[in-house]
Order: C-alpha cells, then structure tokens, then sequence
C-alpha cells in the first residue's frame, strides 16, 4: 500500500485550543473526498511516582463524556515550549507539586486518533515530587490522591482511569517495573 495524497486543504474553523480542516485526499486506488483532520498543539502528561510507589492521580468531570475517572497531570505546550517544560508546569498548575523538568523520564509518545487528528501526546514519568504550593487550576480536579500502584491495573480494568494519555504512561510504569 502506497501513501495517501494531499491535494490541498483548508481551515473552517479556528481558535486557541483547535483548527478544524477540510484536507482533499486520494487515497490509493480510490477516489478524492474531503477529509476533516483537526489539529491540536502537542500535550505533555506525567505520571508521578512516590518513594512508596504510589502514583499522583487526580479525580476529575469529562463534560465531552460525562464521567468520572482518574487522570494524570496534562496540558498543552505553549507555542516553542520544551515538553518537559510543559509537562513540569502542567504538574505544579494541577497539584501544587513541582517536578524537575531535566529529571523527566520520557515514558511514551503516542497519537492518540491518528486517522482524525495530528495530535500528539508524550508522556513523561518524574520520581521526586515536592509539594510547593496550592494547586492554581482549582478547576481541573474534584480531588487529588496518591494511590498505590499495584490498584492502577485494576482500576484501568474497572473504567476508573479511561484517559488515553493516562492509561498509555500508567500501563508503561507498570510494563518497566
């Protein structure tokens, strides 16, 4: 099978957080059609382990989905933002606790909807956490809990962490141990 052409494309929809485009492609043996491809900026997360091998977690509403689950500190860079830098600044705005950028360990990158999207997720782990302050993005968690690694497949198995970017670093952690 032969790569796909891109005849051309163009943006219906813009804003901070996301371009919508309409790409015209052809994909081999096949005919032309339009094709929406929505672009993100690229997202850090970290997973954060403790000295007790418990994992930093924080309980959080989806509207999108309308459910509950356990996620891992995440954000999107900022424009020429290192993602180390990114996913070290996600963690202190989400939790309070700050992390190394240059200690990271990079655990993952993935692309989460490829055939949809240019998203692109990296997922770092980081082992020396300090609790520095309150969290500032009040908004991004109901609660936020250390929880022992040992219960993270079970609670992947029970729908209780169902974040892609999450399930990918956490099943990492637990495939390196």
């Amino acid at each position: 099978m032969s790569e796909w052409t891109v005849h051309g494309s163009r943006t219906i929809y813009t804003s901070p957080w996301v371009n919508l485009d309409l790409v015209d492609v052809e994909p081999p043996g096949r005919a032309r059609y339009e094709h929406h491809l929505i672009k993100l900026a690229p997202v850090a997360a970290t997973v954060i382990l403790d000295e007790s091998e418990r994992v930093l977690l924080m309980w959080r509403h989806r509207f999108a989905t309308d459910t509950w689950n356990w996620e891992i500190p995440s954000g999107i860079a900022e424009p020429d933002e290192d993602l180390a830098v990114t996913a070290a600044r996600e963690v202190l705005e989400e939790t309070g606790y700050q992390v190394d950028p240059e200690a990271l360990e990079r655990l993952a990158y993935i692309q989460p909807i490829g055939g949809m999207s240019d998203a692109e997720h990296t997922v770092f782990l980081a082992r020396d956490a300090v609790r520095v302050a309150e969290p500032v993005d009040t908004h991004e968690a109901d609660r936020i809990e250390w929880r022992p690694l040992d219960q993270v497949q079970q609670m992947i198995d029970d729908r209780q962490i169902v974040a892609g970017v999450a399930v990918t670093g956490l099943l990492q952690v637990l495939a390196r141990r």
